[in-house]
């Protein structure tokens, strides 16, 4: 299954997401390719300072990631499309119907996820926590892949 996170910038909220649901995939052998894209996003941009400090409690490293903006192979490639905003999904779903959902929604949840972008660490941090939460129950939505299976 092919999943994509999108945000606004791709610099903190879905490269975070991103991050975070692939090291639940790899602990849970789950059979998902993630990306991120953001729908203003310059694409070659590094993940926010402080977003690559947040996922580090997380032993997760995002200082490699670079920005991409949202395209229409993206849009296409993808399975399900995982928003950070109802905004972000209204704008998404006359161009992807019936698989753009905000990442709440697809959790069973409620409400957005805030953009900590140029907040403190505290924010980012609170940030990820809402994610991993988040995060942990789309896990259980999604494949094993075959040979894991028991």
């Amino acid at each position: 299954m092919n999943i994509l996170f999108i945000c606004t910038g791709n610099t903190c909220r879905s490269p975070m997401a991103a991050a975070i649901l692939n090291k639940i995939a790899m602990e849970n052998d789950l059979d998902v390719r993630i990306e991120s894209a953001g729908v203003f996003a310059a694409g070659g941009e590094s993940a926010s300072e402080n977003a690559v400090k947040a996922l580090k409690k997380y032993d997760i490293d995002l200082s490699e990631h670079r920005a991409q903006p949202v395209s229409a192979e993206l849009l296409e490639k993808c399975d399900l499309i995982l928003t950070m905003t109802e905004a972000h999904k209204q704008l998404l779903s006359q161009f992807a119907p019936n698989k753009v959902y905000t990442l709440m929604e697809y959790s069973g949840s409620d409400g957005d996820i805030p953009d900590p972008y140029g907040g403190d660490l505290d924010e980012y941090e609170e940030t990820a926590r809402a994610l991993y939460d988040a995060l942990v129950d789309v896990a259980e939505k999604l494949p094993v892949k075959k040979d894991a299976e028991k």
